[in-house]
């Protein structure tokens, strides 16, 4: 495996974690978790527009050719971020965190299975639903614990 890509997905997996309780400190302090997302998206989407004007300038052009589907992952962001400042000072970051990983890997067995959103498909196999199974059990004892 390429070591720059696994650095690259740590370190997003960091900056996952603090995004949580960061965007709920917001919230609270603006009484509005919409605002708080808001607020991090607009932010965030300033450093965008300053990292493809300095690095890439690829033509918005370019994505003339998407599907319509590959248009909704800004609304998947939106949702996960406004959720995860709700949900992380209702549960703690670990608990929330361990939740939202065991339903993204639940969901990435059905997507790897079946190919779909241009995935190459990869078949579920006993492994892979054990590894889910194993993060299940460990969102029920971060809960507990």
């Amino acid at each position: 495996m390429a070591l720059l890509p696994i650095l690259i997905v740590l370190l997003a997996g960091v900056g996952l974690a603090v995004q949580s309780p960061t965007n709920a400190a917001l919230a609270r302090a603006g009484g509005s978790v919409t605002l708080a997302a808001l607020m991090s998206f607009l932010l965030g989407t300033g450093v965008l527009v300053v990292a493809w004007m300095a690095i890439d300038r690829t033509p918005p052009g370019a994505l003339k050719g998407a599907p319509a589907w590959a248009w909704a992952g800004g609304l998947y962001g939106a949702g996960f971020v406004a959720a995860m400042a709700y949900a992380t000072p209702r549960l703690g970051l670990a608990a929330t965190l361990t939740l939202a990983v065991a339903s993204q890997l639940a969901a990435a067995l059905v997507l790897d299975h079946y190919g779909l959103l241009g995935l190459k498909p990869a078949p579920v196999s006993l492994a892979r639903v054990g590894g889910v199974v194993l993060v299940l059990a460990g969102v029920l004892l971060v809960r507990r614990g």
